[in-house]
């Protein structure tokens, strides 16, 4: 029988009247790959970071090794030789990469180049790309951000790392980089506790998985001859009903051509030429750095093209600036949703009306509180937000009641063009099924969605057609009438 690393015996943890751990009891083993599943709200996250020294425990113990184990902060749990990689992304943007690898973890003067030949050894040593470590974190794109906060976690040299949501961060060929990690920590005797809402990745990397449901660790079960939909149904207690992805294989969309980027070229991309009908769903989809997390930006006039344009043809408008776009009823969802999108430390009700500031706005620009709270709590109900009121804060919402605020925003305003990047990062099968509800129905209504994403099978899931990019360039378009498929569109990827 293998050593029984961690050891958890009633622990329990409350935010205010929110119980999100109550007595849970765990045990993880050396050399073990352990999935936490559950819907977002039930308590996954708060676990992996009592255990990562983020949150303190109301009650119950923690042991190592059969020793206690009560971290005091994300350093003491290093010394434990626990490490994790949160959700959201936890680096100090104003300061380089190499410096948030190792800010608390040495109190000596340790020159720059020294920093970042520690941390290319340990990318090396586990196998993972090297990134410009001089940069600073906050300009850096979203995925290479994620793969320093792996490096910063595998500094720390630990027998437990605690992955929470990190592969629906990284693209096709930096999934199998983290894959090929978690096998050789798996081969040297480590552990691993990870959160995947991709439930058949989860499946396929884990050793068992450990259920939770509104803060109760219901249950653990061997990943071996368990399959998505029994997975489902201990998550969320019933069936899931509805189709999840769109079931039709036709071309789905009016010939009017609402939008266009034409021959646009920037640091990212090299002539782009794409048109956008009414009602249609296109994807973009290709490995890191192909270029397609620079088409959101692109289509809302948030970068600047260095040639071509971007042309809004039914308002016969060429948009240049964000605030062109807003006005020309364009909404943009970008994938990092804490950084970019909404304001993290206020109220669902301000993230909720921003966007809809000026279509509320009186004659002499005054704004009526009643008609805003009102507005928020119509969104409230709309799009079934588990929160304690409006007045919450977002930064205290799970991630997926997070990316329902993020998207029915602009969902509940009179769209023509919606842009989505990556829109079901970080959500559970539940609200997933739901956000391709949303984008359904915006389809119905004619609204001409471009959906950017890193998971193939949702663009195959849901598009129209899929534009599949390669170091900035276009390189294939295929319809949804021709039927995709998954291996050909990853050879145009590779």
């Amino acid at each position: 029988m293998s050593e029984v690393l961690l050891k958890i015996e009633n622990l329990n943890k409350s935010f205010g009247i929110t119980h999100a751990n109550v007595n849970i009891n765990f045990e993880l083993k050396a050399g073990e790959v352990r999935g936490l599943a559950g819907e977002n709200g039930s308590g996954k996250s708060t676990l992996l970071s009592q255990i990562a020294g983020l949150y303190g425990s109301d009650s119950g113990k923690m042991y190592i090794r059969g020793e206690e184990y009560s971290p005091k902060n994300p350093v003491d749990a290093n010394n434990h030789k626990v490490a994790m990689v949160v959700q959201e992304l936890g680096m100090i943007g104003s300061l380089p990469a190499s410096i948030n690898i190792y800010l608390g973890k040495t109190k000596k003067f340790i020159k720059m180049n020294d920093l970042q030949d520690q941390a290319n050894a340990v990318s090396d040593r586990w196998g993972l790309p090297r990134v410009n470590l001089k940069r600073m974190a906050g300009s850096m794109n979203i995925e290479n951000r994620k793969m320093v906060e792996l490096i910063r976690a595998l500094a720390a040299d630990p027998d437990i790392l605690i992955l929470d949501e990190v592969t629906q961060s990284l693209s096709h060929d930096n999934r199998k980089v983290l894959y090929n990690l978690i096998e050789k920590f798996k081969g040297e005797g480590r552990s691993i506790i990870l959160i995947s809402h991709d439930l058949d990745e989860a499946i396929q990397l884990t050793d068992s998985i450990s259920i939770l449901r509104d803060g109760e660790l219901l249950e653990t079960i061997s990943s071996e001859g368990l399959n998505e939909d029994i997975l489902k149904r201990k998550m969320v207690g019933r069936e899931l009903g509805g189709a999840y992805y769109r079931t039709d294989w036709e071309n789905d969309y009016d010939d009017e051509v609402v939008f266009s980027i034409k021959n646009v070229t920037t640091e990212g991309v090299k002539n782009l030429n794409v048109d956008l009908h009414k009602g249609e769903i296109l994807a973009f989809c290709g490995l890191s750095d192909s270029g397609i997390h620079e088409v959101g930006p692109i289509a809302y006039g948030l970068t600047t093209p260095k040639e071509g344009e971007v042309f809004l043809n039914k308002d016969n408008v060429k948009i240049t600036q964000s605030i062109q776009a807003l006005e020309h009823k364009m909404a943009y969802v970008p994938k990092d949703r804490d950084g970019e999108a909404m304001m993290m430390k206020t109220t669902i009700m301000r993230n909720f009306v921003l966007p809809s500031i000026e279509d509320v706005a009186g004659k002499a620009g005054f704004l009526n509180y009643a008609q805003l709270k009102k507005m928020a709590e119509e969104n409230r109900r709309s799009f079934h937000l588990k929160c304690t009121g409006t007045n919450q804060n977002v930064n205290g919402l799970s991630g997926g009641n997070k990316q329902k605020v993020n998207l029915g925003r602009w969902l509940a305003k009179d769209l023509s063009i919606l842009i989505v990047d990556c829109p079901t990062r970080g959500v559970d099968v539940g609200v997933k099924a739901y956000i391709y509800d949303c984008l359904r129905e915006a389809k119905k209504k004619g609204i001409g969605t471009i959906m950017i994403t890193d998971e193939l099978v949702e663009a195959i899931g849901m598009a129209d057609n899929i534009v599949v990019m390669k170091n900035g360039e276009v390189k294939k378009t295929i319809g949804r009438s021709s039927g995709f498929n998954e291996e050909e569109i990853i050879e145009v990827m590779v």
